[in-house]
C-alpha cells in the first residue's frame, strides 16, 4: 500500500497568539478582543492536537454557544486545510483527518448531549456565552484522557463561569494559564486597523467597547443600561395624570404590559396581565382613553392595532419590531436612563432592566434579557418613552398642584 506524505505548516501567528494557545499548560484561558485572531489560532491548535496525537476513533471537539456558531468555525477550518488531509461530514459537522482522529463541532445549548464520550482535546469558543453546564459536561469527557483544552472568548460582564475561571487561572492555579489579547495587540501585529478601532469606539457604548476591544469586564456586569444609572431612575409611582402610553402585547407565555408616563416622564400607570385578545383590547381602551399610545404591532399585534383604530381610537399607533428596530428602541431607552430623564418604580420594571445584557452579533451589538427572563415591562417603557419624545410633551409647571401656604412675616 502506498503511503502518503503530508507536510504541515502552521499558519502565521503573532507572538501573543502563539503564547496563548501553544504553551504546555493543560488549561489555557484567553480573554481576547473581537477580531484579534483568537479563532484561527484555536483552530490551528486543535488541528495540530488531532493530527499529532490522534489515531483511529479519537475525538477532538470544538464547542460554541450554538451549533450555527460552531459551523462557522467548521467551515473556516475546511477552507483553511488542504482537501487531501481530511474527509468532511457536513451533516455531523465533523472532519476525519488522515490518522482517523475526528474533529467535531458542537453547540453547547444542550449540555446533556456532551456527556459520554472520551475527548482528547477541545476548544470552547465564545465561552462567556456558553452554558456553564456545558463546561461541566466537557470537563467529564477529558477526565480519562487528561486532554488539554483552550477556553477563549470576549469578555461579557462578570456573571459567567468563563470570567470566574479566568480569574482562577490568572491567580496562578496549577496546570492553568491565562492570557489577554487586546485590540492594541492586534493592531501592533497588523491584524486590525487603528481607524476601525477608533470608529468602533465612537459608535459603541463605552462599557461595551472596553469589553469587546480591550477585554475589560464592566463593573455593571455587562448591563447596557448601567446598574448605577438604573438605580438613579427608581422613584415612587407618580400620582399625576398620564400623558402618553406604551403597550407591549403578550406572545405565547409573555405578558401584556401597559405603561403610562406623566408630563414629567415619570411612570404613573403600570398594568401587567394575561387575558384573551378581546379582553386585552377592551382593557387597553379603558386605560388609554384618547391619550397617545405606541403599541407593539408585530404579528397579531398588527391586527389588534388596526381594530383599535377602526373603533375610533385613532391615537393608537403601531410599532413593528424587527432586530434593528428593537435595538434602536433599546438604544433610545438607554440614553434616557443614563440621563435619568425617565423615572419608574421599583419592582418588575427594574428587575427586567437589570437582567438585560448585550451580545455582539454579525451586524452589531444586540440588547436582550438573560435566558428565561421576560422583557415585556422594559419594552413597554421604551415604547412610552419613545412616544413621549416624538409627541414633544412639555412638562407641566405648577399646574394641578395644591398651593403651599406659608405664614406671612409679622
Amino acid at each position: 500500500m502506498a503511503t502518503q506524505t503530508v507536510t504541515y505548516k502552521r499558519p502565521w501567528l503573532y507572538p501573543k497568539q502563539e503564547a496563548a494557545f501553544f504553551g504546555p499548560e493543560r488549561f489555557a484561558f484567553t480573554e481576547a478582543s473581537t477580531k484579534s485572531g483568537k479563532t484561527v489560532a484555536a483552530e490551528a491548535w486543535l488541528f495540530e492536537q488531532a493530527y499529532m496525537t490522534g489515531r483511529e476513533g479519537r475525538n477532538y471537539w470544538w464547542i460554541a454557544p450554538i451549533l450555527e456558531q460552531a459551523r462557522i468555525a467548521y467551515n473556516r477550518m475546511k477552507a483553511g486545510l488542504p482537501n487531501n488531509v481530511y474527509q468532511a461530514n457536513d451533516s455531523r459537522s465533523s472532519l476525519r483527518v488522515l490518522n482517523g482522529a475526528i474533529i467535531t463541532f458542537k453547540g453547547s445549548d444542550n449540555p446533556d448531549s456532551l456527556y459520554g464520550e472520551d475527548v482528547y482535546a477541545a476548544v470552547v469558543d465564545e465561552a462567556s456565552r456558553c452554558k456553564e453546564e456545558a463546561w461541566h459536561a466537557l470537563r467529564t469527557t477529558l477526565t480519562a484522557t487528561r486532554g488539554p483544552v483552550r477556553i477563549i472568548g470576549n469578555v461579557k460582564g462578570r456573571r459567567n463561569w468563563f470570567w470566574r475561571m479566568a480569574r482562577v487561572a490568572e491567580a496562578g492555579e496549577e496546570g492553568m494559564t491565562y492570557h489577554r489579547i487586546t485590540a492594541a495587540d492586534a493592531v501592533a501585529a497588523g491584524v486590525l486597523d487603528w481607524e476601525e478601532i477608533r470608529q468602533a469606539e465612537r459608535v459603541l457604548p463605552p462599557e461595551v467597547f472596553r469589553e469587546l476591544y480591550y477585554a475589560e469586564a464592566s463593573d455593571d456586569q455587562g448591563n447596557p443600561f448601567g446598574m448605577a444609572a438604573i438605580a438613579k431612575c427608581v422613584a415612587p409611582l407618580s400620582q399625576e395624570k398620564p400623558a402618553v402610553w406604551g403597550w407591549d402585547l403578550a406572545k405565547s407565555v409573555d405578558w401584556t404590559v401597559g405603561i403610562a408616563l406623566d408630563s414629567e416622564r415619570r411612570v404613573c400607570r403600570f398594568h401587567r396581565f394575561q387575558l384573551p385578545w378581546g379582553e386585552t383590547k377592551e382593557r387597553m381602551r379603558q386605560e388609554t382613553q384618547l391619550l397617545p399610545a405606541l403599541v407593539d404591532a408585530t404579528g397579531v399585534g398588527d391586527v389588534v392595532v388596526e381594530e383599535l383604530q377602526r373603533d375610533g381610537m385613532s391615537r393608537f399607533e403601531g410599532f413593528k419590531f424587527s432586530a434593528p428596530s428593537k435595538q434602536e428602541l433599546m438604544f433610545g431607552l438607554r440614553s434616557s436612563v443614563q440621563q435619568a430623564a425617565v423615572k419608574f418604580p421599583d419592582g418588575p420594571i427594574r428587575l427586567e432592566m437589570e437582567a438585560f445584557e448585550y451580545e455582539n452579533t454579525s451586524w452589531g451589538v444586540r440588547y436582550g434579557v438573560q435566558e428565561g427572563v421576560h422583557d415585556d415591562c422594559v419594552v413597554a417603557l421604551a415604547l412610552a418613552d419613545r412616544h413621549y419624545q416624538q409627541k414633544r410633551i412639555v412638562p407641566k409647571v405648577g399646574v394641578d398642584r395644591e398651593p403651599v401656604m406659608r405664614p406671612r412675616r409679622w
